[in-house]
Order: structure tokens, then sequence, then C-alpha cells
């Protein structure tokens, strides 16, 4: 049996801000999820926008308590209901799309599978992934890979200036195409690896 994962100091963070939620009841966070649904709604967001960050353990608090299973209140007008379970379709677009897919709000798992995004758009994020995968991985090279650079920290600062780009690229071409076929869509606005912040990325 596998330890549990240590708790991360954002983990503990993200947990102390979620404490506001608990005290609410189901039909009143059923109605705060729908009505912030609708502010979301036809846009493309930041992961890291506060508005985002709330609904985000809003959601996470729903799916603990299974608000929208018990059909308290109606998914909200032009979202549908997510495969993975069965909360309004709000989903992620991340770095590991091509092996992830787009990412559910609510339960964290894989709420639309790549193979199952339309050919323009798989044809368009395949792309963009493998442009961004190389770069990425100078964060994970091994001490033998990194002896041969003559500066790694000149090839990690070069990897982090080209991913800010790419970032904002995939803001710009990909997520838009997504926009397309969902209400609402999150993009990862950050690179931890490769130390990019979301304040980095220039739209």
């Amino acid at each position: 049996m596998s330890e549990p994962k240590e708790e991360s100091p954002l983990d503990r963070l993200w947990k102390e801000y979620g404490v506001a939620f608990r005290d609410v009841d189901d039909l009143t966070l059923a109605r705060w999820c729908a009505q912030t649904l609708g502010q979301l709604h036809g846009r493309a967001w930041r992961l890291s926008h506060p508005l985002v960050g709330a609904y985000r353990l809003a959601a996470q608090l729903a799916h603990e308590r299974q608000v929208w299973l018990k059909r308290l209140v109606n998914i909200p007008a032009g979202y549908t209901a997510a495969a993975c379970c069965r909360a309004p379709l709000l989903p992620l677009f991340t770095r590991d799309v091509t092996e992830s897919g787009l990412i559910c709000q609510h339960c964290g798992e894989t709420s639309v599978p790549f193979e199952e995004l339309p050919t323009d758009v798989r044809d368009r994020l395949s792309r963009w992934a493998d442009q961004y995968r190389p770069v990425h991985e100078v964060a994970h090279w091994d001490d033998k890979r990194r002896k041969k650079t003559r500066d790694y920290d000149a090839a990690f600062e070069d990897a982090a200036q080209q991913v800010e780009r790419l970032l904002a690229d995939a803001a710009h071409d990909c997520v838009p195409l997504l926009l397309e076929h969902y209400p609402a869509v999150i993009w990862e606005d950050q690179d931890e690896c490769l130390e990019v912040r979301p304040e980095d990325i220039v739209l």
C-alpha cells in the first residue's frame, strides 16, 4: 500500500480558503455555483483568476456533497452535464492536454478525452503540445544532461521565456477554438516547474 501524498503548503492554504464554503447549506452552495457559472459563460478564463479560484473551491465541495446529483438547481443554460461526474461541464486546458484531455473543475478527472475533441481542435492542440513538451522538459533534465549544457541556468531561463510565449500563444490560438464548443473554458496560465507565474504571461 502506497503512503499518502504529503500535503504541500499550497494545498494547506487552499484548504484554509475552502473553509469559507463549509458552513454553507447545499441549496445555497448549488445556487452560488449556478450563478457563478452564469458569470463565467462565454469567456476563456485564466486558472489564476480570483473568480475561478473561488468557483473551484465551491465546485469541489459541491462534488463532495453530490449537489448536482441532488438536482437542487438546474444546470445553467448553455452547459451540459460532464460525463465524469454529471456536474456542469467546465473544462480546464492544461499543458498535458494530449495525455489528459480537458480536466473537470468539479471532480478533477478527465471530462473530455483528447481523442473526443473535434478533429480541427485536436490537430491544433497537438501541434502546440509538441512545441511545449521539449521546452518544459528542460526543467526535468537529469544531472548528466545538465552537465552537457555549458550553462544550465541560462538554458532554464531561456526555456522559461519560451514557455511564457507558448502559454500566451495557447490563450490566443488554442483556447478560442475550445470556446467554440464549450460555454466557458479555463486555461492553465503557469508552469511551476519552470517557475513561470501567471503574471509572467502577457496577453
